[in-house]
């Protein structure tokens, strides 16, 4: 993209164009991102995820809901999240309220998955103590004989949309003087603002 970035008004669309590049040029999961949530104490959890969608209604990304992150954003459905692309020198940070995704949307997704990784979902109980890895192996070859065709989605495994409220932009620049935009929803609007690096 040869153009000036801060001059868009369209932060659905700049995010678009960016991932596009991303995937283009980076060499592994350019769909990758770090989410943060809290916990009960308002003590803050960051983990990298994986994006597996986003349009104008948000950003989605898939876990187990009793996973620790699947926890947090239940009781406390806010969250942030930053895109970082090294080889572009860009990054992306978008904070807002976050929802469940449909469960038609959850199934569609869930089938598109690898048998491992859809047998994984089950196997694991994310976040729980873990007596060994052989033990992992052990429930994962038992769902695997208990579903010998097709896997379904466990009722514990869906998806979250993140409804952004405030999109950044971040741009390398030489001597420091990098490019930031800050777009925030302002009812069904968004306001731009141009940022002192």
């Amino acid at each position: 993209m040869n153009r000036d970035f801060t001059a868009t008004a369209d932060p659905i669309r700049l995010f678009a164009e960016w991932l596009a590049e991303a995937e283009a040029t980076e060499p592994n999961d350019p769909n990758a991102m770090a989410l943060a949530t809290v916990d009960g104490d308002g003590l803050p959890d960051v983990r990298m995820v994986l994006l597996k969608g986003h349009d104008a209604r948000g950003f989605v990304f898939y876990t187990n809901f009793d996973s620790t992150k699947g926890r947090q954003l239940i009781a406390h459905p806010r969250a942030a999240l930053v895109v970082h692309w090294k080889s572009l020198r860009r990054q992306v940070r978008v904070r807002g309220s976050v929802t469940e995704v449909t469960p038609a949307e959850a199934d569609a997704y869930f089938a598109s998955r690898s048998r491992g990784s859809q047998v994984g979902a089950w196997a694991s109980i994310q976040s729980r103590p873990l007596e060994s890895r052989a033990a992992l192996e052990k429930a994962a070859a038992e769902y695997s004989a208990k579903f010998p065709g097709a896997v379904p989605r466990p009722p514990h495994w869906s998806g979250f949309r993140l409804a952004p409220v405030e999109i950044e932009f971040w741009q390398d620049g030489a001597a420091r003087l990098h490019d930031r935009v800050v777009f925030r929803r302002i009812g069904d609007k968004w306001e731009k603002t141009r940022l002192n690096p």
